[in-house]
């Protein structure tokens, strides 16, 4: 399986993108998910295989994600908690 995808930046948190098929757009994308994701910016147009490799996201979950509900949301990285919180000691 394979899709030209566009894909939007978040305006309101940072390292957050929605992933969509080039040819329907945002229009699959529910409007609560939309309110919370705030102004879409398009960051790019890329054509994803099963077997692309991308930064942050596993392209065979990314197309089945935008196949079954219309989009693919990537949520930013969650920071590692530190080993030891207690470095005051």
């Amino acid at each position: 399986m394979r899709r030209i995808c566009s894909i939007y930046r978040s305006a309101k948190r940072e390292g957050m993108y929605l992933y969509v098929d080039k040819a329907e757009g945002l229009e699959r994308v529910p409007e609560a998910l939309m309110v919370k994701f705030g102004q879409a910016e398009h960051a790019m147009t890329l054509l994803i295989d099963e077997g692309r490799k991308l930064a942050r996201a596993d392209a065979a979950k990314v197309l089945q994600d935008i196949a079954d509900n219309g989009f693919y949301l990537q949520l930013p990285p969650v920071d590692e908690p530190a080993l030891n919180p207690r470095e005051d000691r």
